[in-house]
């Protein structure tokens, strides 16, 4: 479980195919301080650290992984947002964040405001249990929606946010990862049991 305040930006240094699964290494500020079999949220992805060597640690993706996030997409010296999972003696900063990815989108626009960042995002429609003022994970960051549409949806972002989060290396077309609030999730599912 994770909380969706991001702790530092890994670069990929490597990336290996092993038959349906893909290798990602990378290197970070913190690898020192990950083990082998910590779970990793990357992009909001939870992944478990396999191999680690110097400087840089490796993850592994599986076909389902890759087919539902924004992974099958990365390239060497790509960005990516880390935080490790959640310490029960830590506080909830963000929301509930479980690194189990919903599906994608893909920014729409990026407006730069007095202070912040106006970061929208559109997805296909029939995928949006999102509300206005709600939670939710954008590649792993816990972000609270401006406004939300059939199939869009906006986030401010402040500085703080912009400068320590890949967010500074969006353009129009980026493909991020979107987590739902997990409450959402469970009130939409009996929702449409009951609607059946």
């Amino acid at each position: 479980m994770f909380t969706g305040i991001i702790e530092d930006i890994a670069t990929v240094v490597n990336l290996k195919k092993d038959k349906e699964n893909l290798n990602i290494t990378c290197s970070s500020n913190i690898t020192d301080e990950l083990k082998i079999d910590q779970s990793l949220s990357h992009n909001g992805i939870c992944l478990t650290v396999v191999a680690i060597e110097n400087n840089h640690y490796t993850v592994t993706a599986v076909k389902e992984t890759l087919q539902k996030t924004n992974l099958s997409n990365l390239k060497l010296n790509d960005k990516i947002n880390l935080e490790r999972s959640l310490k029960l003696s830590d506080r909830l900063d963000g929301h509930i964040v479980q690194g189990h990815v919903d599906h994608t989108a893909s920014c729409k626009n990026i407006v730069e405001q007095e202070g912040s960042y106006l970061v929208i995002f559109e997805f296909k429609k029939n995928q949006n249990i999102i509300v206005n003022k709600g939670s939710i994970c954008v590649n792993g960051v816990s972000l609270t929606v401006v406004e939300a549409s059939d199939n869009t949806f906006s986030v401010a972002i402040i500085p703080y946010t912009w400068k320590h989060t890949n967010f500074k290396y969006f353009k129009k077309g980026t493909i991020v990862n979107i987590e739902h609030d997990v409450i959402g999730k469970y009130l939409q599912k009996i929702v449409d049991k009951n609607n059946k």
